[in-house]
């Protein structure tokens, strides 16, 4: 069974953290007491302090539950579909840097530079939180990162959105936001979809193998005899011997010793 008086001590701690987170972005770090942070919550100070005993430990808590906080926004992300799905994926992941938790992250970010306790606590959740921002971006984009400047495309969108997170601080900002992110879409579809795979033709004629048939060795092959054709032989003429160079006459046989 539950302890309700386990339950009523966690709901006065998430009260905390929340007056805390919403202190931090209405008032800054510097108007973010304990008893600011306390009276908002609706709980005493003592009651406070009891669950952080100082105003570091307040607020090093508040850090993590607006990393959780900012976590949960990303995973609920819708995943849109056709025609339009990368309007829909960067109006979404703009909003996450104009909305309340990202205007108390970002006076954490500003407490952290000078306050020590604060500023590894930053860091690592804003690494982490960063990290998950991408990766929930190129999933919901569908983006192959592999391809040479897809990684560099969500990654600048990432830093535009800080930027109109940071120019939406001190006024509305909406209007030209909403021109920037409409250009910055129509920019990204345009990479991602050179980066796409291109689809086979369904219109293009594949070309079909020619496929020799072996001969068949039941098959009696026919011998046809090759005609012999005699060749005529043309005697040869004798070639009347040369005359001799020095002028001599022939010379005649010599008689046969046997008087023939």
């Amino acid at each position: 069974m539950r302890d309700p008086k386990q339950d009523r001590s966690r709901a006065t701690r998430r009260r905390l953290l929340e007056a805390a987170v919403a202190c931090l972005a209405e008032h800054g770090w510097a108007g973010s007491t304990v008893a600011v942070v306390a009276e908002r919550a609706g709980v005493s100070r003592g009651a406070a302090q009891h669950h952080f005993p100082t105003r570091e430990d307040l607020f090093t808590a508040a850090v993590e539950h607006v990393a959780e906080e900012r976590s949960a926004e990303l995973r609920a992300l819708p995943a849109p579909r056709g025609e339009g799905r990368v309007r829909a994926v960067v109006e979404a992941l703009v909003s996450l840097y104009t909305g309340p938790l990202f205007r108390a992250a970002l006076q954490l970010w500003v407490a952290a530079s000078y306050e020590d306790q604060l500023g590894a606590r930053v860091t690592a959740l804003e690494t982490k939180i960063g990290r998950e921002t991408h990766r929930m971006a190129v999933e919901l984009l569908g983006a192959d990162e592999s391809v040479p400047g897809v990684r560099e495309a969500i990654q600048g969108l990432l830093d535009m959105g800080r930027g109109l997170g940071l120019a939406n601080l001190l006024t509305d900002d909406g209007h030209r936001r909403e021109r920037v992110v409409a250009q910055w879409s129509h920019i990204l579809e345009g990479i991602l979809t050179t980066a796409a795979p291109t689809a086979p033709d369904p219109t293009a004629v594949t070309p079909t193998a020619v496929t020799r048939t072996a001969p068949d060795p039941t098959t009696a092959t026919t011998v046809t005899p090759t005609t012999v054709t005699p060749t005529t032989v043309t005697p040869t003429t004798a070639s009347p011997t040369a005359p001799d160079p020095t002028g001599a006459p022939p010379t005649a046989p010599a008689p046969s010793t046997d008087g023939s």
